[in-house]
C-alpha cells in the first residue's frame, strides 16, 4: 500500500505545509476529515508525526479535533470570518504604512506574481488561481521585509479561504487580480498612502466577495470507494510554474476534492 501511495515526507512541518497549501487551493474544504492512518500511509511516516502536524495546524486554528471522531478542517463562523479579515486589514495596511518605499527587487517579485496570477486566470485552474490570489498577500509582506507577519498572513489567508462556501467566480477572481495590480502600481509610483487605501478597500469588501456557509453540511463532498486515493489527489503538489521562487510560501503545494466523514462531523459553534 505504501509503495502505491506514499509521498515520502517524514517531517511534521512538511506535512502541515502540504495540508495548508491544499486549503489555500480549496482542495480541502471546511469539515473535511483528516484520518491519521490515511495520512501516515500517504506520507510514508508514523502516526505520531502526522499527529504532530495536525496539532501544529490546530494551534493555528486551521484544524479542529473531536474526541472519539478525529481531526477535521476548520469551518469558520461568520463572526470568526469578520475577525479574521479585520486582523488581515490591520496587519496589511499597517505594513504598508510603516514603509517609505519598496525596493526594486520587491517590485520585481510582485510583478512576477501578478503575471502568475494572470496565467492562472487564463488557464481556468480554480485551485491554482485561489492559491496565487491568496499568496500575493504573503508575498507582499515578505517584500515589505517582515517574515514573521508573512507567516502569520499565510495562516490568516488560509482561514479566510475556508470562509467561502464556493469557489470564486471567474469574474470575482479577475477583479481581485486587478485590485492586486492597482496596489502594485501604487507601490511602483512610490505612493504607499494610495497603496494602503487600496489594500483597505480590497480587504474591506470580503462579505460581498465571499458568500458565507449557511449550512455546515453544504461544504461536504461525497465519499469515494477509496478515501486514501482521494486524499492522495487532494494533497498532490500544484504546478505553479515557478511560483515558489516568487514568494517562498510555496514549497510542496496541491488539486481536487476531499472526502468528509459527515456522520462524525463535530458541531459548529455560533
Amino acid at each position: 500500500m505504501k509503495a502505491a501511495y506514499s509521498f515520502g515526507m517524514t517531517t511534521s512541518s512538511e506535512i502541515s505545509d502540504r495540508i495548508l497549501e491544499s486549503v489555500l487551493a480549496k482542495r480541502l474544504l471546511p469539515g473535511a476529515r483528516l484520518s491519521e492512518q490515511q495520512l501516515a500511509t500517504l506520507f510514508g511516516c508514523s502516526r505520531t508525526i502526522v499527529r504532530e502536524a495536525l496539532t501544529r495546524l490546530s494551534v493555528r486554528q486551521l484544524v479542529v479535533s473531536s474526541v472519539g471522531s478525529g481531526w477535521y478542517i476548520a469551518a469558520p463562523t461568520q463572526e470568526e470570518a469578520s475577525e479574521t479579515f479585520e486582523a488581515r486589514r490591520v496587519i496589511e495596511t499597517g505594513l504598508l504604512r510603516s514603509r517609505e518605499r519598496l525596493d526594486s527587487a520587491g517590485l520585481k517579485r510582485l510583478r512576477q506574481h501578478l503575471q502568475q496570477q494572470r496565467r492562472a486566470l487564463k488557464s481556468g485552474d480554480a485551485g491554482l488561481r485561489s492559491f496565487l490570489l491568496g499568496d500575493f498577500h504573503v508575498c507582499l509582506a515578505q517584500c515589505l521585509g517582515n517574515a514573521v507577519l508573512a507567516n502569520t498572513l499565510k495562516d490568516l489567508t488560509a482561514r479566510t479561504t475556508l470562509i467561502a462556501i464556493e469557489h470564486q467566480s471567474d469574474a470575482d477572481a479577475a477583479h481581485s487580480c486587478e485590485e492586486h495590480a492597482q496596489i502594485v502600481e501604487a507601490l511602483e509610483a512610490g505612493n504607499l498612502v494610495r497603496a494602503e487605501k487600496l489594500m483597505a478597500a480590497h480587504l474591506g469588501t470580503w462579505h460581498v466577495k465571499l458568500p458565507m456557509q449557511a449550512d455546515a453540511e453544504a461544504a461536504g463532498i461525497p465519499q469515494t470507494p477509496d478515501p486514501l486515493m482521494t486524499l492522495q489527489e487532494v494533497l498532490q503538489p500544484l504546478d505553479v510554474h515557478g511560483a515558489s521562487s516568487v514568494s517562498g510560501a510555496l514549497r510542496n503545494p496541491p488539486p481536487k476534492t476531499a472526502a468528509k466523514g459527515r456522520s462524525a462531523r463535530p458541531p459548529r459553534s455560533t
